[in-house]
C-alpha cells in the first residue's frame, strides 16, 4: 500500500543515496501510469500522481475538449464539459479522478521495481561520471585477474574493471593478481555489455604523466615538454624547454644523480629515455634528437624538410638504433626526414655553405644541397 511509510522510505533513500525524492517520484509516476493503463485496459488518457505532501496516490483520466467528438474515451464536447465546469473551453483537459482500490497491489510491485532500477541507473551514471573524468589521466589500479591476452584491473572507488590488453602492455610487463599497476586511461566505452575502461602502458602520454609526477617544474610551468615520441619498450625521446633564466630543463627532468628519470625508467621496465633541449635551429634540434649518437656533420634542407647526417662509422648502429628506432624517433620528433651515413661516405659539396658548430659536430646549412645531388 502506498501510504505515509512509503513516502518516508523515499526520504530515507534521499538521505542514504543522495538521490532527490523528486527523481524517484517522476520515474514512479511514469511507470505507474503505464502499469495502470495496462492493468485497467483503459483506452483513454490517464495519469498517476504521487502526492508526498498528502502521503497518497491519485489516478486521473483526462479528455480533451473538442467541437466534434470522434473518440469518446479521449475527447469530450464543449457542451458536456461546461456542465462539469463552466469555464472550460476548446483545447482544455477535463480531469476525472479514478479509483485506486484495485491498483494498490500493482502499484507497490511496480514501485519496488522502479526504485531498484532507478538506484542502479543513477549509481551507474555517477560511477561513469567519476571514471570519465579520469580519461586521459594516469591512475593506479589493482590487478584483479589475468587471462591469456588480457589483464583485468580493479579501479579503486568504482565497481568498474579496467581492461589492459596484450598490445597495451610493455614487452616485459609481468603481473600477478594483487599487484598495483600504473596505467593511462586511454578510452572509456559504454555499450550494451556495460562500461569498459580501456587502459594502456604503451601510449606516449603514459611517459609524459609519469615524468610530470616526478618533476615539479613540469607542473608549475617552469619546464615545458615541446615534443614527445615513443616506441614502447624500446625508447622515448622528449624535447623540453624553459623560459626561466639559469634553469636547465634537461637537468630538472633528470634530477639529482638521475633520481627523477630513473623512477620513470624503472616503471617502464628499463625503456630508454632521451631528454634533450628543444631548439628552433633545425640542425641543432636534429643533432640533439639523434642522441646518444655523435654527429660529425649535418646538412639540412629546410625547404624540403630533409637532413643528411654523417656519423663516425663505429657509431652508425647507435645512430640508427635497433630496427632503425633511434633515427625513426628523431625524425618523428623533429619533423625532418633524416638520412644517416657513416663519415666514409662523405658527400663533397663545392658550394659555399654557412657552417656553425654544435658540440663536436660541424653543422652545414645548405637548402640547395639535396637539389644538387638530384642533378
Amino acid at each position: 500500500m502506498i501510504n505515509k511509510d512509503f513516502f518516508e522510505a523515499l526520504k530515507d533513500l534521499e538521505a542514504e543515496k543522495g538521490i532527490k525524492q523528486d527523481v524517484f517520484i517522476a520515474a514512479l509516476e511514469q511507470a505507474l501510469t503505464a502499469a495502470y493503463k495496462k492493468n485497467s485496459g483503459m483506452a483513454k488518457n490517464a495519469q498517476v500522481r504521487l502526492l508526498p505532501e498528502k502521503n497518497t496516490i491519485k489516478i486521473y483520466s483526462y479528455r480533451t475538449v473538442v467541437d466534434n467528438v470522434e473518440d469518446e474515451e479521449k475527447e469530450i464536447s464543449l457542451e458536456d464539459a461546461k456542465q462539469i465546469k463552466h469555464s472550460y473551453k476548446i483545447g482544455d483537459l477535463v480531469m476525472q479522478e479514478e479509483s485506486t482500490k484495485d491498483f494498490n497491489r500493482i502499484a507497490v510491485q511496480t514501485a519496488k521495481q522502479v526504485i531498484t532500477q532507478k538506484i542502479k541507473e543513477i549509481e551507474k551514471q555517477s560511477i561513469y561520471k567519476d571514471i570519465a573524468e579520469k580519461e586521459g589521466k594516469l591512475i593506479v589500479a589493482n590487478v584483479k585477474r589475468i587471462d591469456v591476452d588480457n589483464v583485468y584491473l580493479e579501479i579503486g572507488g568504482t565497481t568498474l574493471e579496467g581492461l589492459l590488453t596484450k598490445k597495451d602492455m610493455l614487452p616485459n610487463d609481468n603481473f600477478k593478481p594483487g599487484d598495483k599497476v600504473k596505467v593511462y586511461v586511454r578510452h572509456i566505452k559504454d555499450d550494451f555489455k556495460g562500461t569498459v575502461v580501456q587502459v594502456t602502458r604503451t601510449h606516449p602520454n603514459f611517459v609524459r604523466l609519469l615524468l610530470e609526477m616526478e618533476v615539479p617544474e613540469l607542473n608549475n610551468g617552469e619546464v615545458t615538454i615541446v615534443g614527445l615520441v615513443r616506441e614502447a619498450g624500446l625508447r622515448t625521446k622528449i624535447a623540453v624547454s624553459t623560459t626561466v633564466p639559469n634553469l636547465d630543463p634537461v637537468g630538472a627532468c633528470i634530477g639529482n644523480k638521475g633520481s627523477r628519470i630513473n623512477a620513470v625508467i624503472n616503471e617502464l621496465n628499463g625503456e630508454k629515455i632521451d631528454i634533450i633541449n628543444y631548439s628552433e635551429n633545425p640542425a641543432d634540434y636534429i643533432v640533439a634528437a639523434l642522441s646518444p649518437a655523435e654527429v660529425s656533420e649535418i646538412t639540412v634542407d629546410t625547404a624540403a624538410g630533409i637532413a643528411n647526417v654523417l656519423v663516425p662509422e663505429n657509431k652508425l648502429s647507435l645512430a640508427i638504433g635497433k630496427g632503425g628506432h633511434n633515427v625513426r624517433l628523431a625524425a618523428k620528433l623533429t619533423g625532418y626526414k633524416i638520412d644517416v651515413k657513416p663519415t666514409t661516405q662523405t658527400v663533397v659539396n663545392t658550394k659555399s655553405n654557412d657552417v656553425v658548430s654544435t658540440g663536436n659536430a660541424n653543422i652545414i646549412i645548405d637548402d640547395d644541397f639535396f637539389s644538387d645531388i638530384d642533378e
